[in-house]
């Protein structure tokens, strides 16, 4: 990570040392510098420029959408190619057209600009100064997951709502039936978002539509009278329930006869049965791209508290 001028700052982020001791650091020093004006800070200090650049970035954060537009933004292999470029050196577009010109990226300074630019500059990840260009403390902070990302592009769509992210996310929580997702994805994209998922190996789902399962009720067993198979079955049936097959592999009875004594135990009141929905649960794949989504996830907050407490410290 490269700061502007002052050099304690840059010897710190050149040490990769964390956001918050780069706020630390800034605090101190803004709390014994004496400048001969006020228009000092603003023109020299590198201290004011990032706290001025976390000002901006807070603002961003106000938008809703702002977490969408960061991911659409990341999921773009020129993107990131270009804001590596930025991290170390500012450039012009001119100067950048050669770069991605060498590197086999053939576009005119238009395009470079409005397709690539000023996105990553509307993410709060680059900035620019006399027509000049360089990566923010933030793009800095995610050079080093451009990497991962480049491999989310081929995996998931980079124009979207992100209802992907999302349910790869509300998924790394644990596992969740369609009716559960339902609340967290608009219900008319779920069923693409799935289908989308599957085909990118990132999630899976139970191999049928539904399981019937079968318990046990409250009903106590000693008040019936049952055959010596019956009360086999019966103790088979663990609290949190159990299939048909399950069952035969537990009793070593045929699944045709598992059935028979089901149907009797039913009868006679001492089991119920209930069908579980189909589940869906990540990948390892998927575990992957959702350890990156909350590395992105926590960046951000990262640098919303370091908003706040360079605020209160100066």
């Amino acid at each position: 990570m490269k700061l502007e001028a002052h050099p304690t700052l840059i010897e710190e982020a050149e040490e990769k040392t964390s956001l918050a001791k780069m706020v630390d650091r800034a605090k101190e020093t803004c709390k014994y510098c004496r400048p001969l004006t006020p228009i000092t800070c603003t023109t020299g200090c590198d201290v004011w420029n990032l706290r001025n650049e976390l000002r901006k970035l807070y603002a961003k954060l106000g938008n809703p959408d702002f977490m969408k537009n960061l991911l659409n933004t990341l999921k773009n292999r020129r993107r990131l190619k270009i804001l590596e470029m930025l991290q170390n050196e500012r450039h012009s577009l001119v100067k950048l057209q050669k770069k991605l010109k060498k590197q086999g990226y053939h576009h005119s300074q238009e395009t470079i600009l409005t397709e690539y630019i000023n996105p990553l500059a509307e993410a709060g990840l680059v900035k620019e100064n006399n027509d000049r260009y360089h990566a923010t403390t933030l793009g800095c902070e995610f050079n080093s997951l451009i990497g991962d990302f480049c491999v989310i592009e081929e995996l998931l769509p980079p124009h979207s709502e992100c209802y992907e992210e999302k349910t790869i996310e509300t998924l790394s929580e644990g596992s969740k039936t369609y009716k559960e997702l339902k609340s967290v994805i608009p219900p008319k994209s779920l069923s693409r978002v799935l289908n989308r998922l599957q085909e990118a190996n990132l999630t899976t789902k139970s191999n049928e539509n539904s399981y019937m399962f079968y318990y046990k009720t409250k009903r106590n067993s000693d008040q019936e009278k049952l055959s010596p198979t019956e009360k086999r079955v019966y103790r088979n049936i663990p609290e949190d329930g159990i299939t048909a097959q399950e069952l035969t592999d537990q009793t070593d009875i045929s699944l045709r006869r598992t059935y028979k004594y089901l149907r009797k135990l039913r009868g006679k009141k001492l089991v119920f049965r209930r069908k579980r929905p189909r589940i869906y649960i990540l990948t390892s794949k998927g575990s992957q791209v959702a350890k990156l989504l909350e590395e992105v996830h926590d960046l951000v907050v990262q640098f919303e508290k370091a908003h706040h407490n360079l605020q209160i410290g100066i």
